[in-house]
């Protein structure tokens, strides 16, 4: 018997923002056992997280495979350890990751921040095929190794927009970020994140992503703090901090279901 739990992360109220399944395992778990369990979870992400000498090991999947970074995830982990008392909220979350090194997550109640590498997108050529697997021809283009971000006219191009997710799988990277300055005081700009050839058309609410939103704003904006809005369907806000080569995340979230795995 394995713990899980399902967490909505980047908001304080069920059913928003964006729910992650959390693993616990007593024992380590193959590959193929948690690519299986993720497929039956069907959330964006499943976090698996194992205490080994003193460590929690961390690993995300998809519904259809191991993502090297996800961020409502980690965010939703570190809630359950506070939550499960493996440790203090005094104490940071620390994991250890395959792909990212060690990442943190701190508890500034009532917020989680997450830190992260910031992952800086650099302009790119115009690319007729995403403007037409997008249905809109972005303002400003750019790329990192995994992600196109496109910035959109408006705020009502960014929420509009109706992707094409099959042409978009035939991209050569498999995130693409549309973004756009916000139209309200309340936050600085607004998202959306798309990932078919992860296995996520579209993803409520995506840490990672701000890690590429982060410095584009920031350098756009003049500021180094910033208010953010996924304005996905389910919708989630998050706290931006630039701080030079990392970007510090927070959000709250809520734990929705607790349940033991049988296996």
């Amino acid at each position: 018997m394995i713990k899980i739990f399902t967490v909505d992360a980047f908001t304080d109220d069920a059913f928003n923002g964006n729910p992650a399944a959390v693993c616990l395992p007593d024992f380590p778990l193959d590959e193929k056992m948690m690519q299986n369990i993720a497929f039956e979870m069907n959330l964006s992400e499943t976090a698996f997280v194992f205490k080994s000498n003193g460590a929690f090991n961390l690993r995300w999947f998809t519904p259809e495979c191991e993502v090297d970074l996800c961020g409502h995830a980690t965010l939703a982990s570190a809630h359950i350890l506070w939550q499960e008392k493996f440790l203090a909220k005094n104490e940071p979350a620390v994991f250890q990751t395959l792909y990212k090194g060690i990442l943190k997550a701190n508890f500034n109640d009532p917020h989680i921040t997450l830190d992260f590498p910031v992952n800086v997108p650099v302009k790119c050529k115009d690319i007729p095929k995403l403007n037409h697997a997008l249905g809109v021809a972005p303002k400003t283009l750019l790329e990192t190794e995994h992600h196109y971000l496109a910035e959109l006219n408006s705020e009502e191009e960014v929420i509009n927009a109706t992707p094409d997710f099959e042409s978009l799988k035939n991209l050569s990277k498999y995130g693409i970020i549309i973004t756009s300055v916000s139209d309200t005081d309340s936050f600085d700009f607004i998202s959306r994140f798309f990932a078919p050839k992860k296995g996520i058309n579209e993803d409520p609410v995506t840490g990672s992503a701000h890690c590429v939103l982060a410095p584009y704003w920031s350098e756009k904006l003049g500021k180094s703090s910033l208010s953010a809005y996924q304005a996905s369907k389910r919708g989630g806000a998050l706290k931006i901090a630039l701080k030079k080569d990392r970007v510090l995340i927070s959000g709250k979230a809520v734990t929705i279901i607790s349940g033991i795995l049988n296996l």
